[in-house]
């Protein structure tokens, strides 16, 4: 990234080549070399790494503006730069030295992950013996480390932390002493490439590991205190907007263009109106939520740590702004008629895409629940938040 190119600018200016791409990034299941190339140099997976490293720390508004940016050329490409930057925020738990040789130091370093800790780390003198087959982990084959997320084992039995919790860790795997296993056949966010990745017997030394749930900030600034899931779910919320907007937008362009069995245009049938208006009114309604909350959380970070209310609007906004989106790209594909079903229309593609977000954690409906019960003063998994 050049030095008087904001981020934002790197995104919109890409755009273009990302567009170019898109049948390749859908046909191959991963972001192409040239083109994952192109978005490292412009330091967009590294947009949430620390200042002390010599990184942009980005705030979390511009941060959503950024990938909502890259989501309207392809919704994949989003979701691969929010996952490989919002993971790097665990740079910020790690001590600085540790946090260069994974990140900085190896070319275009991306790391991938594996959100549960179903491998097993073996304690043996100076690290730990990883075995493991991990699932959605994205940009897998781009990245330069897997993080083996497992739980420790010591004598045969899990190694507990002090408050009595089962210890979990990831641990940095270089991508070469792992297996990629081709596992992500899907019908949409194809090119985000969320394989499994599998580890056998592989050693890890102890100071290239991190506790996964409790590993304590060393870089204590604003950006940090944000939970990691809500800022990943941030970014995917933004991904899901992106996407939506450049669907309405195929949409008009197709509308004006397409007249039905001599009906005349679409874009001059009352219904078709009706239609674009609500979808207007849901992604503005959706993006508004998402990006106030965020506003907001940002301010409260900026003083300290955030409370179960602001963790709780966060989540409720994140969601809600995935729920409409998924909303647009349906009213839109609908209208759209059976111009929208073939593969060569961008319509079927995000149509596709949008589905999968919404099958994602970050999108379930039970979140719903999750924050009315706290707003309710109800008990929650406060962790979901």
């Amino acid at each position: 990234m050049g030095p008087t190119r904001s981020p934002l600018a790197a995104a919109r200016e890409l755009g273009p080549a990302i567009r170019a791409a898109a049948d390749a990034i859908e046909a191959e299941r991963e972001l192409p070399k040239p083109l994952f190339e192109t978005l490292a140099d412009a330091g967009l997976f590294h947009l949430a790494l620390p200042r002390a490293l010599g990184c942009p720390e980005l705030e979390l508004p511009t941060y959503v503006q950024v990938i909502e940016e890259l989501a309207k050329a392809d919704a994949s490409t989003a979701w691969c730069v929010n996952q490989g930057a919002i993971f790097a925020t665990y740079a910020a738990r790690m001590p600085r030295e540790l946090a260069r040789s994974i990140w900085i130091h190896p070319p275009r370093a991306v790391v991938a992950n594996s959100p549960a800790p179903t491998g097993q780390a073996v304690v043996a003198p100076g690290g730990y013996r990883v075995t493991a087959r991990q699932g959605f982990s994205t940009g897998c084959r781009h990245a330069a480390w897997v993080a083996a997320h497992c739980r420790v084992l010591e004598n045969g039995e899990v190694r507990r932390e002090a408050s009595g919790q089962p210890e979990a860790r990831y641990l940095f795997v270089p991508v070469a002493e792992a297996k990629i296993v081709d596992t992500w056949q899907v019908r949409g966010m194809r090119g985000t490439g969320t394989h499994h990745f599998a580890v056998d017997d592989v050693f890890v030394p102890a100071e290239r590991t991190v506790l996964s749930a409790t590993a304590p900030l060393l870089e204590d600034t604003p950006l940090y205190r944000v939970p990691r899931t809500l800022a990943f779910a941030s970014g995917d919320a933004a991904a899901a907007l992106g996407l939506a907007r450049s669907a309405l937008e195929a949409f008009s362009e197709l509308a004006g263009a397409k007249a039905p069995r001599g009906l005349g245009l679409l874009r001059d049938q009352a219904m078709v109106q009706a239609d674009v208006g609500h979808a207007e009114a849901d992604l503005r309604s959706g993006r508004a939520l998402l990006m106030e909350t965020i506003r907001d959380t940002w301010a409260a970070a900026t003083a300290g740590p955030l409370t179960l209310d602001h963790r709780a609007a966060l989540r409720l906004a994140t969601t809600h702004a995935i729920r409409l989106a998924v909303q647009v790209v349906d009213r839109v594909y609908n209208a759209a008629g059976v111009t929208a079903v073939y593969e060569s229309h961008v319509l079927q593609r995000q149509f596709q895409d949008i589905h999968v977000i919404s099958q994602h954690l970050q999108a379930r409906l039970a979140h719903y629940e999750l924050v009315g019960r706290h707003w309710l003063g109800l008990p929650i998994d406060e962790a979901r938040l």
